[in-house]
């Protein structure tokens, strides 16, 4: 029993200061792993950011780019017929917008589906302001009709979708 019982006062304490170095060993290499998790993140940030930065960019500037208000007056031209200016404003739309598609994998869902919203509602401005003009008129009409539908439509879905974008901006900060 002598034998036992000295066993046992050995073992006790060897097995308790075993368990003290197991928690002090876990408790070192957790935090071993989240400051590597950090610096990982931290490297990481360091090379997205940009890119995610430059993607808003690129978002807003398309969206700046297909405003009725910079687009029409960028593009109408006197000379050309109402049809054609309309098929001109929906090539510049969709060429606009296929060379920015890529920049959805950098933002939100949520945004990028905003931007795609924004892109239709302008697309049926242009259509809906055009299946009034007779073949006579000519892209200045095509110009006030859209603009007369913007009004009537009692929101700026660009300045809207700008806002959505320009918050989702302020949240990386």
């Amino acid at each position: 029993m002598d034998y036992v019982t000295e066993f046992l006062k050995l073992l006790v304490p060897a097995a308790l200061v075993m368990y003290a170095m197991y928690l002090v060993m876990r408790n070192f290499l957790q935090k071993q792993f989240d400051n590597r998790l950090l610096d990982i993140k931290i490297k990481n940030n360091e090379t997205v950011l940009p890119i995610r930065l430059q993607a808003y960019e690129r978002v807003a500037l398309l969206l700046e780019r297909i405003s009725p208000n910079n687009m029409l007056l960028r593009l109408s031209d006197p000379s050309i017929s109402a049809y054609d200016f309309q098929q001109l404003l929906l090539k510049e739309i969709r060429e606009e917008f296929n060379h920015n598609l890529s920049q959805q994998v950098y933002i939100s869902d949520g945004v990028w589906t905003r931007v795609r919203a924004t892109v239709n509602d302008i697309v049926t401005a242009v259509q809906e302001s055009s299946q009034k003009m007779d073949e006579k008129k000519n892209a200045i009409d095509l110009a006030e009709a859209i603009f007369d539908y913007m009004i009537k439509l009692d929101r700026d879905p660009v300045g809207e979708t700008l806002s959505v974008v320009k918050e989702e901006i302020r949240q990386l900060f």
